[in-house]
């Protein structure tokens, strides 16, 4: 299939140091060639990278700029006023981007520390099959009948909604592509958020997990887009967890879970710790040149050299 008169956008959302991981996912995506919006919410102050970005008017959001790379390619920074954790937010951003850019036919939300690795093209490919779903690695596997799973069955009851399709797998949700006509999923999304709120023990105000996984909203925003997979009208298409290089033989993504992130890692003092580069901090510093330039070329070379020190150390020393 010919994507090239497709209209796609990326949206991701970020605060604080995530502004490194945004400018990385940016350069990862130009490189594979998109072209078009990518759309960036965030709370706090812009990075110095986006100094040259300039105030538009034209998109219907109070306080966006707009940061022309190339012809090709145009930065979008809203600033995001809501109070609550911006993980929670996803389905609420994507739906008012829908609105304020009805040009556009499909967006794919990307977390901010991770890295695109396969040509552009594949994603048009995969978002057209139906709302695109990556499998997460830890309680990958989660049957029908898993108890956890059963619970979610009552929050779905809670919507007004029935079981649609038979999941057997957790679904992380630092990216999901959506198009116009499936914008129902993102409604449903926002929908049980809502929901957890009114009725669970859903607390916005961290990241963190502040319960365990026998909490039905454990990992919130996770769990009610896993919740959302299982009941919404329309269809969805799965990959395993290959495609966020938590297992080996990806080639869409790299996702650096977990802390400390690629860019503050300190690589040899965690390899003498027994904890080697892993693939998603490598691809990370693969991806840190242009068209944005957030590291000066000696640091990047210092850090590929302490890259290789610590792979090698690595090979001999790494904890069970």
């Amino acid at each position: 299939m010919n994507y090239s008169n497709m209209r796609s956008a990326i949206c991701t959302l970020f605060e604080g140091s995530y502004h490194l991981g945004v400018a990385t996912l940016i350069n990862s995506v130009s490189k594979r060639g998109f072209q078009g919006s990518v759309f960036v919410g965030y709370k706090g102050q812009l990075p110095l990278w986006a100094n040259p970005a300039t105030n538009d008017s034209s998109l219907s959001w109070e306080g966006a700029k707009t940061l022309i790379l190339n012809p090709g390619l145009k930065i979008h920074f809203l600033p995001v006023t809501v109070t609550y954790q911006l993980a929670n937010y996803k389905p609420d951003f994507m739906l008012q981007l829908f609105e304020i850019s009805p040009d556009i036919e499909r967006i794919a939300y990307f977390d901010p520390d991770i890295v695109v690795k396969c040509g552009w093209d594949f994603f048009e490919t995969w978002m057209s099959h139906g709302v695109a779903m990556v499998h997460e690695i830890i309680s990958s596997d989660m049957p029908a009948n898993h108890p956890v799973r059963r619970e979610w069955e009552k929050v779905i009851e809670l919507c007004g909604r029935t079981v649609t399709h038979d999941i057997r797998s957790y679904i992380n949700s630092g990216f999901f592509g959506v198009s116009r006509e499936y914008m129902d999923f993102l409604k449903l999304f926002r929908d049980i958020i809502n929901v957890a709120r009114s009725n669970y023990h859903f607390d916005d105000s961290t990241f963190q997990h502040t319960l365990d996984r026998s909490d039905i909203f454990y990992a919130k925003d996770q769990d009610a887009m896993n919740i959302a997979a299982m009941c919404c009208v329309c269809p969805i298409s799965e990959m395993g967890p290959e495609a966020m290089d938590f297992t080996y033989g990806g080639f869409t993504m790299s996702h650096a879970v977990g802390s400390p992130k690629p860019w503050s890692k300190k690589y040899i003092s965690s390899a003498l710790k027994g904890v080697p580069p892993t693939m998603a901090e490598k691809v990370f510093w693969e991806n840190v040149s242009g068209p944005i330039s957030i590291y000066t070329a000696w640091k990047i070379k210092m850090t590929s050299v302490s890259l290789k020190f610590a792979g090698f150390i690595g090979r001999f020393y790494k904890r069970n």
